[in-house]
């Protein structure tokens, strides 16, 4: 009952995401457009996405999150309209694959630090290992928009550095293209510390306020509870071993 209860729970939150992602994405609360450049926020419910629900639930979600920005190629964004004329493969693949790696890796991080607060709470430090878990979320939420923005710039410089039409817009924009590492500096730098400062602020938010509300570690919550320590098993077995001694000596 217990796990169909938490099926449930897992199926409705993805839907909520996957809603919140689609809304986010088709108005300004998605997105903050600088020029031709956009700082996006929808790795948050990616991430929130990994967090709960695991590494593959947090790709399902950024495939969401990359083809709504595929989508917008096609004459919604001034860049990814840019890009889809020069190469449309390339512009999938790194508008898709690119959030579905991130939202993936998010959710290895989340489940590396799920597992360290699992073990201090194992070992009789609730207090340590609910902080643990708590700056988990916050350091999964820096870590979902840093692997956004690198995985993002990595397709746009594999894809398109070699192309003459792309170096030409660059310049034409004020990008210096002089070196791969200015321009990814001058092209990343206030997007990737907005975004990544927003998503470590409120997905460490959300995250705990689900967290308390059961909606995140349910299970694992249970399985804590439920499973008994070393010392615990121990006194058991010393009891049966007494009585067992006691019922000999009748």
């Amino acid at each position: 009952m217990k796990k169909q209860t938490q099926k449930t729970k897992s199926i409705a939150l993805m839907g909520i995401l996957t809603a919140l992602l689609i809304l986010m994405a088709f108005t300004p609360i998605g997105y903050l457009k600088v020029g031709a450049i956009s700082i996006s926020f929808l790795m948050i419910p990616v991430v929130i996405g990994a967090i709960a629900l695991g590494p593959w639930a947090g790709a399902a979600l950024g495939g969401v999150f990359g083809i709504t920005s595929f989508v917008q190629c096609f004459g919604m964004d001034v860049f990814g309209t840019f890009l889809m004329d020069i190469n449309p493969f390339a512009t999938f693949i790194m508008c898709v694959g690119a959030r579905v790696l991130a939202g993936f890796c998010a959710g290895l991080i989340a489940a590396a630090f799920k597992k360290s607060a699992d073990t201090l709470h194992g070992n009789h430090r609730p207090g340590t290992a609910l902080a643990l878990r708590f700056a988990g979320y916050s350091v999964t939420g820096l870590c979902g928009a840093l692997f956004n923005t690198l995985f993002f710039m990595g397709s746009l410089l594999l894809f398109f550095w070699k192309s003459t039409t792309f170096i030409e817009k660059m310049q034409e924009w004020g990008f210096d293209t002089s070196a791969i590492g200015k321009f990814f500096a001058a092209f990343v730098g206030t997007n990737a510390i907005v975004e990544a400062i927003a998503a470590f602020v409120i997905i460490g938010a959300i995250s705990s306020a689900l967290y308390r509300a059961r909606l995140i570690d349910a299970l694992a919550i249970e399985k804590t509870k439920q499973v008994p320590n070393d010392e615990a098993v121990a006194d058991i077995e010393e009891k049966i071993e007494r009585i067992e001694e006691a019922s000999k000596a009748d």
